[in-house]
């Protein structure tokens, strides 16, 4: 990823709260020159996708045809999640999507947008988003509505 994604999600990363720590796992995606098809790269990426994900996590797809939230509709989603405990997992597939077996295994499908946009920006994207939910819980004046 270029420089700016890396500094964009770091920057919101480090300022979450404590309560609710977001971090980054990597997938490698399958080479573009493998030969396979879409479907077999997806899959290929499916199975790194399940290896890298925390045992009993709550899984959300970022996916085109997800539901859209506002922000304080996702703050209020967040909130509940963050009352039970568990790990939550925002999956952002690759360059052809998610392997139909990611999307079905997972809890909620959600579109930060209706554009389409390039992976590197939904994922500096989604850390600012899950940032701003945050200081909405918390009365911050960061989001000012």
């Amino acid at each position: 990823m270029p420089r700016w994604v890396d500094d964009g999600f770091t920057e919101y990363a480090g300022r979450m709260s404590k309560n609710a720590r977001i971090s980054l796992v990597e997938v490698k995606p399958e080479p573009r020159t493998s030969g396979k098809t879409p479907a077999q790269m997806m899959a290929a990426e499916a199975t790194r996708i399940e290896a890298a994900l925390p045992e009993n996590c709550e899984r959300v797809v970022l996916d085109e045809h997800g539901h859209e939230l506002t922000s304080k509709e996702l703050a209020a989603w967040l909130a509940q999640r963050l009352e039970s405990g568990r790990d939550l997992a925002f999956i952002i597939g690759g360059p052809d999507g998610l392997a139909p077996s990611v999307k079905t295994g997972a809890a909620q499908q959600m579109r930060l947008s209706s554009f389409t946009l390039p992976h590197g920006l939904a994922r500096v994207l989604l850390a600012e988003q899950l940032y701003r939910a945050t200081t909405i819980l918390a009365n911050h004046p960061y989001h000012r509505s």
